[in-house]
């Protein structure tokens, strides 16, 4: 038995992410700061905001260009332990 994850995707492969959480100036600053850490080009990365109807929430659409399934488990992992973000697909 290995320590690696098989997965479907090959790599690179650019992918999804997306988040949402409160319209808030603190969520898109912690939600770049993940990003930051694990993805060391920023210019693979495409961000489109998306508010709700209320202007309370906002949906972030997070496309990168990912190099392992490490690397995306990291940014999720990074993602859902941020205080300001209440769900990532």
């Amino acid at each position: 038995m290995t320590d690696e994850r098989e997965t479907l995707l090959e790599f690179p492969c650019r992918f999804p992410i997306k988040v949402m959480g409160e319209a808030h100036a603190e969520f898109f600053e912690a939600v770049e700061a993940c990003i930051a850490r694990h993805v060391p080009d920023s210019d693979t990365v495409d961000i489109v905001h998306r508010e709700s109807s209320a202007g309370n929430y906002v949906g972030v659409t997070i496309t990168l260009t990912a190099t392992s399934q490490a690397q995306l488990d990291g940014l999720y992992q990074a993602l859902g332990d941020c205080a300001r973000v209440r769900m990532v697909l």
